[in-house]
């Protein structure tokens, strides 16, 4: 988090159950679905604003952004027709909420129509939408009237792809969204 301070330990369990408002506007290119906030995310208020997360360099890697991007500076996604939301509101999270999540994802799409939902992870996507064979990149079926598109989760975790192929990935989705 670039010139903001980093949450102490005590900022990381008081964010415990905490949301993040949404980015979103009606009519986006593009909207992309995050898991739920991490503790980190929660408490600095900000979409992957953990440090090791590749979510930020990704989006410019991938031709979405012209350069990388800020956790703070979420609100410059609008202009460029995307935005953010996640499956589950709250920094904590079991499979239920997942699929009680699918469903309202589902809804917040219908409401919003933006022309692309990425699901920013293949086991959420799997768990809330009861696809258990579902694989990355675009989806045979729709999601609130939306195309649906599935990308590998960003998380520095995430070892099986690194900033050059989850580029690949995202920028398969970006060819799509401005074709």
């Amino acid at each position: 988090m670039t010139g903001a301070r980093r949450p102490s330990s005590l900022d990381l369990a008081a964010a415990r159950d905490k949301t993040i408002p949404d980015v979103v506007a009606p009519g986006l290119r593009v909207l992309f679905a995050g898991i739920n906030p991490g503790l980190y995310s929660a408490a600095a208020g900000y979409h992957f604003a953990r440090p090791g997360n590749r979510f930020w360099p990704v989006l410019c890697a991938a031709g979405f952004t012209d350069r990388v991007l800020r956790p703070e500076e979420q609100g410059q996604l609008l202009p460029l027709g995307l935005g953010i939301t996640n499956v589950v509101a709250r920094a904590t999270v079991s499979a239920a909420e997942i699929r009680a999540g699918g469903r309202v994802l589902t809804a917040k799409v219908e409401r919003l129509a933006p022309r692309w939902i990425a699901i920013v992870g293949i086991t959420v996507y799997r768990t809330a939408f009861d696809r258990p064979g579902a694989t990355t990149g675009r989806q045979e079926q729709t999601l609130g009237g939306a195309g649906l598109w599935v990308l590998p989760n960003p998380s520095g975790l995430n070892a099986s792809y690194q900033i050059d192929r989850l580029a690949e990935e995202f920028g398969r989705l970006r060819v799509a969204a401005t074709g």
